[in-house]
């Protein structure tokens, strides 16, 4: 645990009651590793305190993951048992409030065969994809991050073990604004208000498509549907109308693009940890609205793997704008973790689109959304696109042109 222990339970509050905002008699599910049990506990207490009426953990292990790999069969891995639909089933029902805590190394599956990974998941996503989809926008969630041994020593090797872990909590509290002379809570409520105000700048443009350029070869235009909006920071639910926020940080700006619709070349500016291995100096290529190639020095296999992963794997299903003057990519700290480096620049993702973003979204079906140009898949894969001389020039429905940003900032 982090030294000073009132910061931590600072940071226990903004996740329950900031983040999740559990409301009374709600049942609330965690998900948390066991290197961290105390910081668990507080959790769960704290869930408690605010109003939960069950809270289950849902403990994770890498090293025993890596096992299962090693040992089980693809089938076996790839399958759903029966206890495990029950499970399912019981949150379709209850569609409880989910916390996520990650705090896993990113290439903590490196020795795991990758092609079998993706086989996996292959399989066993579209069995889980069918429950999401009853629960999608249902219910609260968020996800946070606090440090492990090997995660801290992969983002500061030159320290020691316990240096680290004290460095990198410092840094999570930082970024997440939890100081010690303010509220986190009231500082999110400004945090959100200030993200709101930018969405709504962004809706009133009504744009039509996005030019992003880089020197660095990122040259690629994006369609966008007016009637799909901009949103940062919280969102609510779509039945009871609770507001959340579900990523602690949050510096984006995002929309859901129309997918198929994108063209040109993206540069990945930062690693990307994706199914425990880490993915360095990678690009894409689209054409026709798909990813036609991909190139990296290391992972690109896994990669190619994970954009056909199924029929919206290859295509786009977010666009976020983060300035490059940004809160968490002015600590000059590569994290390791999406969560985080995410947050830190612009950044696209591959696979599923929000169908919460499109207006009067209650009104259909996830195949309605799907033909109206919100992307249906598996998996949604961020990657950081940011640099420091980005330019995004904006159309809009009548054909004018805004510059949206200029050098890696806003300009708007």
């Amino acid at each position: 645990m982090y030294k000073d222990l009132n910061l931590v339970k600072k940071y226990v509050e903004l996740i329950v009651k900031c983040g999740a905002n559990i409301q009374k008699g709600q049942e609330v599910v965690v998900q948390g590793s066991t290197e961290n049990p105390d910081f668990i506990e507080l959790l769960v207490e704290e869930c408690y305190k605010n109003g939960a009426k069950r809270v289950e953990v849902l403990w994770e292990n890498s090293k025993l993951n890596l096992l299962d790999y090693k040992y089980r069969d693809v089938e076996d891995l790839g399958n759903l048992k029966s206890f495990q639909k029950a499970k399912r089933e019981y949150y379709v029902e209850k569609e409880p409030v989910r916390i996520y805590i990650e705090s896993d190394a990113p290439d903590v599956l490196k020795d795991a065969d990758s092609s079998k990974l993706a086989e996996v998941r292959k399989i066993l996503g579209p069995q889980i994809r069918k429950y999401r989809d009853i629960i999608d926008d249902n219910y609260q969630w968020v996800i946070a991050a606090i440090p492990s041994k090997r995660w801290a020593k992969t983002v500061f090797p030159s320290l020691n073990e316990d240096a680290a872990v004290e460095k990198l909590w410092e840094e999570i509290l930082n970024v997440s604004r939890v100081y010690k002379e303010t509220s986190p809570i009231d500082e999110w409520k400004k945090h959100n208000e200030n993200l709101t105000k930018k969405s709504e700048l962004l809706n009133s443009l009504k744009l039509v498509e996005l030019h992003y350029s880089s020197c660095n070869g990122t040259n690629f235009k994006l369609s966008l549907n007016p009637d799909v909006k901009w949103e940062g920071g919280g969102e609510y639910t779509k039945n009871t109308k609770v507001f959340f926020n579900p990523n602690i940080p949050s510096e984006e700006i995002f929309t859901s693009p129309i997918a198929g619709k994108i063209e040109g070349k993206v540069v990945a500016t930062k690693p990307l940890s994706y199914n425990g291995n880490l993915i360095e100096d990678f690009s894409f290529v689209f054409e026709n609205g798909k990813v036609k190639e991909v190139h990296a020095k290391k992972g690109e296999e896994i990669l190619k793997a994970m954009v056909s992963m199924d029929e919206g794997a290859s295509m786009l299903g977010e666009c976020a704008l983060i300035p490059y003057d940004s809160p968490i990519n002015n600590t000059n700290i590569l994290f390791y973790n999406t969560l985080f480096d995410e947050n830190a620049s612009c950044h696209l993702a591959l696979g599923a689109g929000f169908t919460n973003l499109y207006k009067d979204y209650e009104k259909y079906s996830l195949d309605e959304l799907k033909e109206r140009g919100i992307n249906k898949s598996m998996i949604h894969v961020d990657f950081m696109i940011g640099s420091q001389d980005m330019n995004i020039v904006g159309i809009d429905v009548n054909g004018n042109n805004h510059q949206i940003f200029k050098d890696g900032n806003w300009a708007i």
